[in-house]
C-alpha cells in the first residue's frame, strides 16, 4: 500500500495548487456536474410523459411504474461493481462510456414502438447511469483541496435534485409542444454532446496530474494493492457512521420528495399540477441545502476537520425539530415555512458525510467508496423512505405518517455523533491525519 496521502496528512488549510491551469479543476467540476444533470434529466423525463404513454399504448399504472423502477433497480445493483471497474480501468473513460450508454439508450426510448422496447431502453439507461454519480464525485474531489470536499460533495449531489426537476419540467414542455418522442430525443442528444465535450477536454493524463497534488499516493504501486485497499471501505467505526447517518437522513429527504405532492393535494386542496410545483420547490430547497451544508462545513472545519461531523449532527437534529413542529401545526403559512426550512436542513448532511467518507478511505478506491455511500443511501433512504411512509399512512393517515418520519433524524444524528467521537481515534489508527488537524487551535492569550 502507498504512504498516507499528503492532503489527508495536512491540515485543511493547505495552500497546495495543482500543476495544471488554475481553472482546470473548475472545468472538471462544471462538465461533471453538467453530465450529472443530463443523467437525472434522462432518468426523470419519463415521469413527465406518463399520461401520453398511458393513452397511446394503453399501459397500466404497474407497467408505467416498472419503466421507472427498472432504472433504479439497475443503478442499485450495478453501482458498486461498475465503480470498482472505473477505479481500475480509468475514471474518465468510464464516465464518458456511461454517458454514451445512457444517452443512446434514451434515444432508443424515443423510437420505441411498444412497452417491451421502451422497457429495454430504460434498462440500458439504468446500466449507463449506475456508476456515474459515485465515479463523478470521485473525479471532482480528486482535483480539489481537501478543505473544499464538503462543499463540492454537497454541490455535486445536489445536481440530482436539480436534474430531476429539470427533467420533468423541460421534458414536459417539449412533450407538450412536440410530442413525447422529442422529449426523450432532446435528453439523449444533450447527453451525447456533453460526453463528446468531456472526452475532448478532460483526459486521464491531465486529471492524474491534478490529482497527484492532492492525493500523491494514488500511483501505480497503490493501485496494484487494490485487494488490500478494499477492506478500508469498512475499516473504521467513523466511516460506518458516515454511511449510516447519510442513509438515514436520506430516508427523510426521499419520504418528503415522494409524499409532499399528496400532502399539499389532500390537506391544502391543491390541484395535481400545483401540488407538483410545490413539491418541486421543496426539492430545489433540498438541493440548495446540500450546497449550503457543504459550504458551512468546510468553512467551520478549516482548522478542525472534526467540525464537519458537528454540522451533520446539527442538520439532523434541526430537521427533526423543524419537521416535527411543522407537521403538528395546523395548515397555513407557518406550517409551510417550517416544512420548507426542515427540507432545507434535512439535506445539509450530504456534503459533510461524503467528505468524511473521502477522508477515511484510500484515494485509489475513491469511486468505490462513493459507490458504497450511494448504496447506503439507497438501502437506508431512497428505497425504504417512500415505502415506509406509505405503509404508515395506510394505518395513521398521511399526516400521521409525516409526523412520525422526522424521528429518523434522531437516529441519523446519533450515528453522526458516534462518528464524531470515534473520528480522531480512527484517523490516528489509519495514519491519515496528525493530531493538530483534529481539534481547533488554542486561543492566544
Amino acid at each position: 500500500m502507498g504512504t498516507p496521502t499528503a492532503d489527508a496528512a495536512a491540515p485543511e488549510t493547505s495552500r497546495t495548487r495543482p500543476a495544471v491551469p488554475r481553472g482546470y479543476p473548475w472545468l472538471v467540476f462544471a462538465l461533471s456536474f453538467g453530465l450529472l444533470l443530463s443523467d437525472y434529466m434522462s432518468r426523470q423525463v419519463l415521469n413527465a410523459v406518463f399520461p401520453m404513454l398511458k393513452a397511446e399504448w394503453l399501459l397500466s399504472d404497474a407497467q408505467l411504474g416498472s419503466l421507472s423502477g427498472i432504472v433504479a433497480l439497475m443503478v442499485g445493483l450495478l453501482t458498486f461493481p461498475l465503480s470498482l471497474v472505473a477505479d481500475r480501468w480509468g475514471r474518465v473513460r468510464s464516465l464518458v462510456a456511461a454517458a454514451v450508454v445512457w444517452s443512446l439508450a434514451t434515444l432508443g426510448c424515443a423510437i420505441s414502438a411498444s412497452y417491451g422496447e421502451m422497457f429495454l431502453g430504460r434498462f440500458m439507461v439504468g446500466v449507463g447511469e449506475a456508476a456515474y454519480g459515485s465515479v463523478g464525485i470521485a473525479v471532482v474531489l480528486s482535483v480539489f483541496p481537501v478543505r473544499l470536499r464538503a462543499t463540492l460533495s454537497g454541490a455535486f449531489i445536489a445536481g440530482g435534485s436539480f436534474g430531476s426537476v429539470l427533467g420533468v419540467a423541460v421534458g414536459g414542455a417539449i412533450a407538450q409542444a412536440h410530442g413525447w418522442r422529442w422529449a426523450f430525443g432532446a435528453m439523449g442528444f444533450l447527453g451525447l454532446a456533453l460526453a463528446a465535450v468531456y472526452a475532448v477536454l478532460i483526459t486521464e493524463r491531465r486529471l492524474a496530474a491534478a490529482a497527484r497534488v492532492h492525493a500523491p499516493g494514488t500511483g501505480p504501486s497503490e493501485r496494484a494493492a487494490l485487494r488490500t485497499l478494499l477492506p478500508r471501505l469498512f475499516s473504521s467505526v467513523s466511516v460506518a457512521c458516515a454511511y449510516v447517518g447519510s442513509g438515514l437522513q436520506m430516508f427523510i429527504a426521499m419520504a418528503l420528495l415522494a409524499w409532499t405532492p399528496s400532502f399539499f393535494h389532500r390537506y391544502y386542496g391543491l390541484e395535481t399540477a400545483d401540488a407538483g410545483i410545490a413539491a418541486g420547490a421543496l426539492a430545489m430547497l433540498g438541493g440548495t441545502g446540500m450546497i449550503l451544508g457543504g459550504i458551512v462545513a468546510d468553512r467551520l472545519s478549516r482548522n478542525a476537520a472534526v467540525r464537519k461531523w458537528t454540522v451533520a449532527v446539527t442538520c439532523s437534529l434541526a430537521s427533526f425539530v423543524l419537521l416535527m413542529t411543522g407537521f403538528h401545526l395546523p395548515t397555513g403559512p407557518a406550517q409551510v415555512v417550517l416544512i420548507a426550512l426542515g427540507s432545507l436542513v434535512a439535506s445539509g448532511t450530504a456534503g459533510p458525510a461524503a467528505a468524511m467518507v473521502a477522508n477515511l478511505t484510500p484515494p485509489a478506491v475513491a469511486a468505490t467508496a462513493m459507490a458504497t455511500l450511494t448504496l447506503a443511501n439507497s438501502l437506508l433512504g431512497l428505497a425504504p423512505g417512500p415505502a415506509v411512509t406509505g405503509m404508515l399512512a395506510d394505518r395513521t393517515g398521511l399526516l400521521g405518517a409525516l409526523q412520525v418520519i422526522p424521528w429518523v433524524a434522531v437516529l441519523s444524528g446519533a450515528a453522526f455523533a458516534l462518528g464524531k467521537a470515534t473520528y480522531p481515534r480512527d484517523l490516528r489508527r489509519l495514519g491519515l491525519l496528525p493530531d493538530t488537524a483534529l481539534v481547533p487551535p488554542e486561543p492566544r492569550t
